[in-house]
C-alpha cells in the first residue's frame, strides 16, 4: 500500500490527471476496508497515515478540477485520518490543501491563516517552506505586503535547515522549484517595478530547475504557472513582445493538462490584455484572443470529467 501511494503520489505531478483518479479511489476504498478488520495497533496507524494520503490525494483530484466543495470534504477525512495515525507531518500538510482551497474560492484571509495554524505543527522537511509560501501569496492578493514579505523570507529560512527528504515524494514533497514559483507569484500580486522584476527572476527560476528535474518531477501545473507569472510580470513591464513568446509554452499545450486554476490564471491575464492601458494594440487584441480561445478549450474539456472521487 505504501509503496503504491508513493507511485501515485510521485506520478500526480506530471502524468494526467485522469490516469490517476482512478487508482486513488480503489486504494483508498481498501485501506478504509482493512480498517474495518483486525490488525497489529502499529498496522492500524500505518493504515490510517495512508488513508489521510490518499484522501489528501482525492482532495487534490477535486481542487484541480474545480470541484472546492468535494475537495474540502476529502481534506477533511484525511485531517481525521491525519489526527488518528498522530501524524504531524500530514496534519501540516492537509492545512496546506485547506489553504489552497480556501485560496481559489476568493477566501484569501482564511487561506493565509489556515497556512499560519499548518505553521504550528512541528515537523521536519520541507512543509515549513510551503506553508510560509502560501501564507505569502495569499497576503499579498489581500494587500498585506509586509506580511508577505516576511513570510517570503521565512519559506527562505525553512528551506536553508531542510535535511534529507520526505517520507513520500511528489504531491507530497514542496522541492526548489515550486517555491520560486509561489514566489513569483506573490511577488507579483505586491507590485511595484522592483518586486516585478524579483518575480519574473522567481518565474525563470523555477521553469529552469523543474526544466532540469527528473521526468516525473517536472509538475505540468507548476511550469503553467511559472511561464503565466512570468508573462504576467512582463506585461506589467510592457513587453508584449516578451509576454507572447512566454506565453507559447501555455498555449500550444493540450488544454487537457490545465487545471481550473490554470484556467483561472487565463482568464485573468486576457482581462489584463484588455485594460486601457493597450489600446487597441493588435498584438494585444490578438494574444486576448489566443488566451480566450484556450479558455474555452480547456473549459470545454473539463465540462464532461468523468465522475469524481467520491
Amino acid at each position: 500500500m505504501e509503496v503504491d501511494v508513493g507511485r501515485l503520489a510521485r506520478t500526480y505531478v506530471s502524468h494526467p490527471l485522469m490516469e490517476q483518479y482512478a487508482e486513488i479511489k480503489r486504494l483508498r476504498d481498501g485501506v478504509f476496508e482493512l480498517l474495518r478488520g483486525r490488525q497489529r495497533p502499529r498496522q492500524t496507524t500505518d493504515l490510517f497515515l495512508s488513508a489521510s494520503r490518499l484522501c489528501g490525494l482525492s482532495a487534490h483530484v477535486c481542487l484541480d478540477l474545480g470541484d472546492y466543495d468535494s475537495a474540502a470534504t476529502h481534506a477533511r477525512t484525511a485531517r481525521a485520518c491525519a489526527e488518528a495515525a498522530r501524524h504531524e507531518g500530514m496534519l501540516a500538510w492537509v492545512r496546506a490543501v485547506e489553504s489552497l482551497i480556501a485560496y481559489w474560492t476568493g477566501q484569501y484571509e482564511r487561506a493565509a491563516q489556515l497556512a499560519q495554524v499548518g505553521r504550528r505543527h512541528r515537523e521536519s522537511g520541507s512543509i515549513g517552506a510551503r506553508l510560509a509560501s502560501l501564507e505569502a501569496r495569499a497576503l499579498a492578493v489581500v494587500g498585506d505586503s509586509a506580511g508577505a514579505l516576511a513570510a517570503l523570507s521565512d519559506a527562505e529560512r525553512s528551506r536553508e535547515v531542510i535535511s534529507g527528504q520526505e517520507e513520500v515524494q511528489g504531491v507530497f514533497d514542496f522541492p526548489a522549484a515550486k517555491q520560486f514559483a509561489y514566489a513569483g507569484t506573490a511577488l507579483l500580486a505586491v507590485g511595484g517595478p522592483e518586486h516585478v522584476r524579483q518575480a519574473i527572476v522567481s518565474a525563470e527560476t523555477a521553469i529552469r530547475l523543474y526544466r532540469s528535474a527528473d521526468g516525473d518531477d517536472q509538475s505540468v501545473g507548476d511550469l503553467f504557472a511559472a511561464h503565466l507569472d512570468l508573462a504576467g510580470g512582463r506585461l506589467l513591464l510592457g513587453d508584449l513582445d516578451g509576454t507572447e513568446k512566454v506565453l507559447g509554452f501555455v498555449l500550444e499545450s493540450s488544454p487537457e493538462r490545465m487545471s481550473a486554476s490554470i484556467v483561472r490564471r487565463l482568464t485573468l491575464l486576457g482581462r489584463e490584455l484588455g485594460g486601457p492601458q493597450y489600446g487597441k494594440a493588435a498584438q494585444a487584441v490578438h494574444l486576448r484572443d489566443r488566451l480566450q480561445h484556450t479558455v474555452v478549450r480547456a473549459s470545454l474539456a473539463a465540462a464532461h470529467p468523468p465522475e469524481l472521487p467520491t
